[in-house]
């Protein structure tokens, strides 16, 4: 249980950290009404990312004697899909993924329901999900409902951790915070990422295929 824990807070940020539409909007509502308005836009993502997650949870579930029989391929297969995210990651310009418009003043209630909206319209975070899944072995076959309901859970709180820090570190650097610096979070996220998928990848050919006794590194 520890470990569903563990590997459902780490999936929740991975999942979060990438600044995309959302994250500039989450950081927008923060240097323009306050940290409060953009936590609030971080719930909503969060929210979107929990039912995601459920989704492709019972999704797995009918397939997982498949995954206990092929674990070291879709550990590969796991790790390059995060490779190939981490490389989206690493050269998206955040600034082109955003309307440059100016936004009205929304209540709580607006800013969480947009942003659900808008993080729930990407319906291809499934298969982001399938890959961290897979490279994490987070559905395995003897996996209770309430060992994955808690995983699950864990994911949201992972999300939820990752916006607080976010907003919290925005709001202290106002100031000194612009796109540029949107811009190097993303190519220091993405390039953290590549490396720990070839890392997973190398685990996994040598410990699967060539047997080589070493502890295999779950990232």
């Amino acid at each position: 249980m520890l470990g569903t824990i563990t590997k459902g807070l780490i999936i929740g940020i991975l999942v979060s950290a990438p600044m995309g539409p959302i994250g500039m909007l989450c950081i927008q509502r923060t240097l323009n009404k306050g940290r409060w308005h953009g936590f609030i836009t971080g719930l909503g993502a969060a929210l979107s990312d929990v039912l995601y997650a459920a989704f492709t949870c019972l999704g797995m579930g009918v397939v997982v004697n498949f995954v206990e029989a092929n674990q070291a391929p879709l550990q590969i297969i796991g790790s390059i899909v995060l490779g190939i995210f981490g490389y989206y990651i690493y050269q998206s310009n955040p600034v082109k993924n955003i309307k440059k418009q100016r936004e009205k003043k929304l209540s709580f209630t607006q800013d969480f329901i947009t942003a659900f909206l808008l993080t729930f319209s990407n319906v291809l975070i499934v298969l982001l999900y399938i890959g961290l899944f897979a490279r994490f072995g987070f559905v395995l076959p003897d996996s209770s409902i309430w060992m994955l309901a808690g995983g699950i859970g864990c994911i949201g709180v992972g999300a939820i951790l990752w916006w607080f820090g976010i907003t919290y570190i925005v709001a202290k650097l106002r100031k000194w915070f612009n796109v540029r610096g949107i811009w190097m979070l993303n190519r220091i996220v993405g390039t953290i990422i590549i490396v720990l998928s070839i890392i997973g990848v190398l685990s996994v050919l040598l410990t699967s295929y060539f047997h080589v006794p070493l502890i295999q590194i779950y990232i």
